[in-house]
């Protein structure tokens, strides 16, 4: 292939990825507007919880609920607000990050609770509170280890929170989860979450299409 030609092929793909792949989301300015698109299209037959598996129908029931993968407390202070109801009123930047479907992800309502706004990371031991749910919580470090089937969802979808809000993670986290996604890459489900997603609202998760391109990231 001749060199312009390469050169130009070049220049397109990486328009491509910087147009489609890092955009905002700009088709839901509400979050309370996304949830009922988030169940009843996203995960319409049902689906799994992320931090525990478990299986659950289109009668979601009331133990599960929607979690925020990257805290939406994170998001807030980079928008300078003291609460989500202010970020709510006075920041349309925040109701997009706060709708974003590639951040949100099924979960049981007492362990999403129970992470909270806790960073990710590996805890000592094996300390289950929650039953067989594969789920540790260390409240003196004051982080959580999620199951390894999901560590590559949550690295992916928080690189993705940070690249396309410029929302900010920590370099020592940022490394764990660059291990957590190339330990776990992309499985038939969260492909098909992706493209859903995209369909939907506009933009697609790129890690997920190309694990490979966390690597390059710098923090």
């Amino acid at each position: 292939m001749p060199v312009k030609k390469l050169s130009l092929t070049l220049f397109c793909t990486i328009l491509f990825w910087t147009l489609t792949a890092c955009s905002e989301q700009q088709a839901f300015e509400r979050y309370f507007d996304v949830l009922p698109v988030f169940w009843g299209q996203i995960y319409q037959q049902g689906g799994e919880t992320l931090y525990c598996g478990e299986a659950f129908g289109p009668d979601k029931g009331r133990s599960i609920n929607v979690e925020h993968v990257y805290p939406m407390s994170w998001a807030m202070k980079g928008e300078g607000c003291e609460d989500r109801d202010q970020c709510r009123a006075s920041s349309s930047r925040f109701n997009r990050i706060e709708a974003d479907m590639h951040n949100l992800y099924p979960a049981r309502k007492e362990i999403n609770k129970r992470r909270g706004s806790f960073p990710f990371g590996m805890v000592q031991g094996e300390r289950r509170e929650f039953g067989p749910c594969d789920f540790e919580f260390d409240s003196r470090r004051r982080n959580v280890e999620p199951r390894p089937a999901v560590r590559g969802n949550i690295a992916r979808a928080m690189f993705y929170m940070h690249e396309t809000y410029d929302l900010k993670i920590f370099r020592r986290q940022a490394e764990l989860l660059k291990r957590w996604n190339r330990e776990d890459p992309p499985d038939q489900e969260e492909k098909r979450r992706n493209q859903a997603i995209a369909k939907l609202q506009g933009n697609r998760n790129r890690f997920v299409d190309d694990p490979k391109e966390i690597d390059r990231l710098r923090f």
